[in-house]
This record gives C-alpha cells, sequence and structure tokens, in this order.
C-alpha cells in the first residue's frame, strides 16, 4: 500500500512540474490528471491533499508569481505581461492579481521594490511569494 502512495505522489510531482514548466500555455485538468495517471476527479482531490491547493489554483498562483517577477524587471506592458504569462484577458488577469497579491499589477509595479537590496534574493522570495490563501487588503 505504501508502495502503491509513493508512486502516485511521484505522478502527481510530474504533473505539478509540467505546470511549472509549461504555466505560460493553455492546460486542462484532463491533460494532467493523464500525466499522474489518474482520472480527473481523483486527480484534483489528491493533487489539493498533497500540494494544499487545487491544480487550478497553483497554475493560477505560478502564473501571478511569474507575472509579478516580469512586472518589477522587464520593460513590458501589463497587457504583454498578461499574455506572457498565459491569461487570455487583462481583466482576468487583473482580478486575479489583485485577489492573490491585494493590489492591481500597475500599483505593484509602481510601487517598485518592496524588500531592501541587502535582502538576500531567498528571502525576498519568501516573503514575497503569493500564498495560496485569498488576500484582502
Amino acid at each position: 500500500m505504501r508502495r502503491a502512495q509513493e508512486d502516485e505522489n511521484r505522478r502527481l510531482l510530474r504533473a505539478r512540474d509540467a505546470i511549472d514548466r509549461s504555466y505560460d500555455q493553455p492546460l486542462d485538468t484532463a491533460a494532467l490528471a493523464a500525466i499522474a495517471m489518474v482520472s480527473e476527479a481523483h486527480f484534483i482531490r489528491r493533487f489539493k491533499a498533497v500540494f494544499g491547493e487545487t491544480p487550478g489554483r497553483y497554475l493560477q498562483r505560478r502564473r501571478i508569481e511569474r507575472a509579478m517577477s516580469l512586472l518589477r524587471t522587464a520593460d513590458l506592458t501589463v497587457g504583454e505581461i498578461c499574455v506572457e504569462v498565459g491569461f487570455a484577458s487583462v481583466a482576468t488577469f487583473t482580478r486575479s492579481f489583485k485577489e492573490i497579491v491585494g493590489e492591481t499589477p500597475s500599483t505593484f509595479r509602481d510601487r517598485g521594490p518592496g524588500v531592501a537590496p541587502y535582502v538576500p534574493t531567498c528571502f525576498e522570495k519568501a516573503w514575497t511569494r503569493p500564498s495560496s490563501a485569498v488576500s484582502r487588503r
């Protein structure tokens, strides 16, 4: 039994790795469940149990993380960043960004870096990583 659980967890990790690799592409639950070699319903249940959030929410958070990085470093418009990270609509991107980060992409960009330059990058990333919990700022 334990061996079967380990095998399923490895397959779930492969599906999560596919999300991490292809976050900017259209991804559907059926394709991810196929990677994990389980049904869609089982995949969603197990993914949430193992990683703490649904595959859709995980994908959305990964896209927002990448958008946060691009807003800090790239000379692209919000619309260009929206497309770059895999959103089809600027309105959906802005709504999702505000829900997760607590402010609009433009406000986030205008505010500039929020962490002092002498803080190690690993700490900055941990502090600024969007939470899977919904922000109500």
